[in-house]
Formats: C-alpha cells, structure tokens, sequence
C-alpha cells in the first residue's frame, strides 16, 4: 500500500521564530501518522536581501527532526526567482496530494503566487494556511501582494473567524464556504476554508531534573513569576507590560518579571557595512509604504526598565533563546502576559499551554475566541494599564489550576489539525 504525501511549505528548523516551530511541528505530526510520507520544503531566505536582520537560528543545538522520517529540503530563496521555479519542479517531483502553504507575510506574495500557480497546474492541492490575512503593519502594498499569494490558492485554513473575515473582504467575489472538519473538494469557482485553530506546541518539554528553585535564587526572582516570552515588536505590547508590572510592584514587593526575547531590529552588527547599507535602503522602503506609527525604528520599550528603576525586579534576557534553554523561563514562570495591541492566533500563547501555564491577555483579536476568564487565563481592557495590572493581582489572588489548561487545550491537538487536513 503506497503512502499518502503532504509537503509542508514554509522555514525549515533552521530559522527563528514561530512560523518554523509552526511548520516543523505540523510535519512532525504528519510524521507519525502511519500512512503519511512527509516532506518540508524549506525557503533559504525569506525576505528581500535589504531586511536588516538576522533570521536563521545559530545558537540552538537541539535537532528537531532527529528521529523522524521527514525529508527536508532547503530550496526557495525570496532574491532568486530561479529557485521558485525550482521549488515548485521539486514538489511537483514528489506528487503530494496536498502542499500546505505557511502564509505569514504579505512580502512573499510574488514567490510564493508563482510557485502556488505551478503547482497547481499540476493537479495538486494549494492549501493556504492562513497566520493573518491583513498584517499588523498594513503596508501600501500589503493587499496587492496578498492578493497576488492568495489568487492561486485551492483551499485555505484560518485559525479565527476574524481570519475568514478579512480573507472574504479581500476577495468580494469569492465563493467560500466554512467547514469545520475539513471536508472539501477541488472545484471551479468555489473556495473551502477549514476553521481550525493554532495547535499547542509539543516540541518543547519541561525537564523534570530542572532545579527551578535553584534557578529563582540564582537570578533573584520572588515568589511569583510573570512571563514575557517572544520576538520584541510594537504589537506585543512589552511597554503595557512594563507599565502594568510596575503598576503592581509597587503595591507587592513578591512579584518578579522574566523578558525573555531578542528584539527584532536589533539582531545585526550595525557597525558592519553591509548592515548600514541595509538599514538605509529598508528605511527608504519604509518611508515608501509604511504608515509612520507602525515604524518600529524608535520602539524601546526596554528604556522603561531604568526609567522606573526596574532592574532588580526583572530578569532581562534580551537575546534569542536557544531551543534546549526555552523550558527554564516557563517552568520557573507562574503566569505568562500578552498585552498585545493586535493579535492572531498567538503561537507564544500556545507555548505558555504547551508547559500548562495560564496567560493574562488584552482583550483583543482571537483572545477572547481561547480565554476563558479564570478558567486558563483572563481578560484584561486593552490601553487600559490598570486593570492590565489589576488582571495580574487577580491571577495572584484568585491562582488557575493548571489541569484546567490541559483539559481546556486538549482539543487543539497537532494530530486533530493534520486529520482535517487529510480529510479530502
């Protein structure tokens, strides 16, 4: 009996960040479906050559693929159109029955329509699996390069109704329809979407030897732990969390704040040449297409720390977080914090799941669609700093019961996400 095969299109395990824990995790589900061969095609550089910043993962010695059978391939680079032609040739090559597109930025619209357009051709399924429709920083061209991704597309999957919302605007004329269990078909005229959710990441483990205790005394950290964990960009809301953490130090001296994460703009030596080009000509692009208040050149949220005289309440780690190391900063954590100004499905809230800690979020995008109030988290008023911080003495008064969020996310299984999309 010959294997069904799915190729998973998106960054491969070398890249940060988490559209690569995203695309590898789903491949590792694939995996262990007996009857699934599994293959990712991966891109070698994501963005335009002029985006001043580091993207491949150098610090992590932990393989994520170690023990599968997914066969890998590295191909797609964004500057060479060459390779487009090439990627969708290497999946034609293998004749998946469906090829799951990542689609998180607008920019790779132009590669990723002509690879889709070609594949498509030859008679395999274009499954879009949609991370946001329009971007939190909506550029001039934003929609045309969406649009351009998207045209070629079978099928799609959106993991909030918000998602299908903005998919539907996008396309006036389209004709969608909803399922829920993925059943679908490929037909003229006529589009699925799979309403489905962000799966709870599993390819991070608490270690049961870790010294938690050991660790809290090392870095001087109180009773109780917050959480801000992830890529530090505008939307997420790191200067809310700051200013509510603040807010709440100052009326308990039994509060701690982790930061743990790199800043997005900052990961280059700008001392070297090629980094200053860089920064020049992305800057004129922004100049170009982007709103003014959604340039994050001037976004330091970090400067509060000082300005509050914070230091020695908050452990900063403001660097990517190697693979094997991420375990420390969640199982030493009592409750993780996403004060974002906008969100999609969120895969930072997933990972605080993933090591059953309960979350405080604004109360914004999907959250509401994945908190339940005192059941695996709370709401918190977006733009309103006192109740962010009124949220977080209510989590220490009124503590979640962990088991909850295991029951509460058990449902959102990588397994129950690769079913669905099996179920042609």
């Amino acid at each position: 009996m010959s294997k069904r095969k799915v190729v998973c299109f998106g960054p491969g395990p070398t890249f940060k960040g988490g559209i690569s824990n995203y695309n590898t995790s789903l491949a590792k589900a694939f995996d262990k479906i007996e009857d699934v061969e599994t293959h990712i095609i991966s891109w070698t550089q994501q963005y335009p050559a002029i985006v001043p910043r580091e993207f491949m993962d150098k610090s992590s010695k932990l393989d994520f693929l170690e023990g599968t059978d997914i066969k890998i391939q590295y191909i797609t680079n964004y500057n060479k159109p060459s390779t487009w032609k090439k990627t969708a040739k290497a999946i034609i090559e293998i004749n998946p029955e469906v090829v799951i597109f990542q689609w998180y930025n607008a920019q790779q619209g132009l590669p990723l329509g002509k690879i889709a357009k070609r594949v498509k051709k030859a008679g395999i399924e274009c499954l879009f699996d949609l991370h946001f429709v329009v971007p939190k920083e909506n550029s001039k061209i934003d929609a045309k390069f969406t649009r351009m991704g998207l045209k070629h597309a079978d099928n799609f999957i959106v993991h909030a109704l918000k998602t299908q919302e903005e998919l539907e605007s996008l396309f006036p004329k389209g004709n969608f329809e909803l399922t829920y269990d993925g059943k679908r078909k490929i037909v003229k005229d006529k589009q699925y979407s799979i309403k489905l959710y962000h799966p709870v990441y599993d390819l991070f483990q608490p270690n049961p030897d870790f010294d938690v205790e050991a660790f809290k005394k090392e870095h001087n950290l109180k009773k109780y732990v917050f959480l801000y964990f992830g890529f530090i960009r505008k939307y997420k809301g790191l200067h809310n969390v700051i200013d509510a953490f603040k807010e709440l130090s100052d009326k308990r001296d039994d509060v701690s704040l982790i930061i743990c994460g790199e800043s997005f703009w900052n990961t280059l030596d700008n001392k070297k040449f090629s980094t200053k080009v860089k920064n020049v000509l992305f800057g004129i692009a922004k100049a170009m297409f982007l709103k003014k208040e959604d340039d994050e050149k001037h976004y330091k949220p970090l400067e509060k720390l000082d300005e509050y005289n914070l230091r020695d309440k908050v452990l900063l780690k403001n660097e990517f977080v190697a693979n094997e190391d991420v375990h420390k900063y969640f199982q030493v954590s009592d409750c993780g914090l996403l004060f974002y100004l906008t969100a999609t499905p969120s895969g930072v809230e997933s990972l605080n799941y993933n090591f059953k800690l309960p979350v405080i979020a604004t109360n914004v995008g999907h959250f509401p669609e994945t908190i339940e109030n005192g059941v695996n988290g709370y709401l918190a008023e977006p733009n309103n700093i006192q109740d962010m911080a009124k949220q977080m003495e209510t989590f220490l008064e009124y503590p979640i019961n962990r088991e909850n969020i295991a029951e509460k996310t058990k449902e959102f299984s990588w397994d129950n996400y690769c079913k669905a999309i099996l179920n042609r």
